[in-house]
């Protein structure tokens, strides 16, 4: 990488692990970035998982106040949320590299649909609620499977894993979206390092880009964390949003 190249990464870096902490999608901030400075797609995913783990955890460690109480809730949905991870991270690893460059496309214009259907989606939430409704602490079967398979789509490609975390729990948890957010900055920690721990070993990767984007990412989710709450979601979501058509774009003019 050259030094411009090297600086890019750590900013998006930054920018990811700030994402991640707030409305997640930080995956779609640092994936095209990395495709820019050389590397391939598989490559690319694979140290993105990698560098994106000290962000995760930084994030996950920010909202710890929100975490106060949900304990239980997060280790049973912590043991799903692991072993989606490391099927998904199974996948990546055993399907064809052709087989991936051709799904991840699809994987990018999903997570680019989820990312502005967002408000939607919130708003239907809310407005399903009657007031009357008995509180829902535990969302049974349903949000333990639909948690589970959400994460091996983490394993596998990471981009809007967190938003759709944060769907599955509003519609079936009864819960201020802050203390849903912290439950998801844990299960995005929990998914990205079961998948880094096994690419750590036998897939490959640039140790410059993993090593660029963990500093940046441990620096964005702390900073993500603590200001994210002041930002206008709608310009974060017009971020991810521009950021990944170009990542879409790059990947179907490969």
């Amino acid at each position: 990488m050259t030094p411009f190249e090297m600086l890019g990464v750590f900013a998006a870096g930054i920018g990811a692990g700030a994402l991640n902490a707030v409305v997640g999608s930080g995956t779609l901030v640092t994936f095209p970035v990395l495709l820019a400075a050389g590397l391939s797609p598989l490559t690319a995913t694979v140290s993105n998982a990698l560098g994106l783990v000290p962000g995760a955890v930084s994030g996950a460690i920010g909202y710890r106040r929100e975490l106060a109480g949900q304990g239980r809730r997060v280790r049973r949905l912590g043991v799903g949320a692991a072993l989606g991870g490391i099927t998904g991270a199974c996948l990546l690893l055993t399907l064809p590299a052709e087989a991936f460059e051709t799904i991840v496309p699809c994987l990018v214009g999903l997570a680019l649909v989820l990312v502005a259907l967002q408000p939607l989606i919130s708003r239907t939430v809310r407005n399903r609620r009657p007031a009357d409704r008995p509180v829902r602490r535990d969302g049974g079967w349903p949000l333990s499977t639909g948690l589970t398979l959400a994460s091996v789509y983490g394993g596998y490609f990471a981009a809007a894993q967190g938003i759709i975390y944060i769907s599955l729990m509003g519609l079936l948890l009864d819960e201020p979206l802050q203390r849903l957010n912290a439950v998801k900055n844990v299960l995005v920690a929990v998914v990205n390092t079961v998948a880094a721990t096994l690419f750590l070993f036998v897939a490959d990767f640039d140790w410059t880009a993993v090593a660029l984007v963990a500093a940046g990412s441990a620096l964005g989710g702390q900073l993500g964390a603590r200001t994210g709450r002041r930002f206008s979601p709608a310009v974060l979501r017009a971020l991810v949003v521009a950021v990944g058509t170009v990542a879409l774009v790059q990947l179907l003019l490969r």
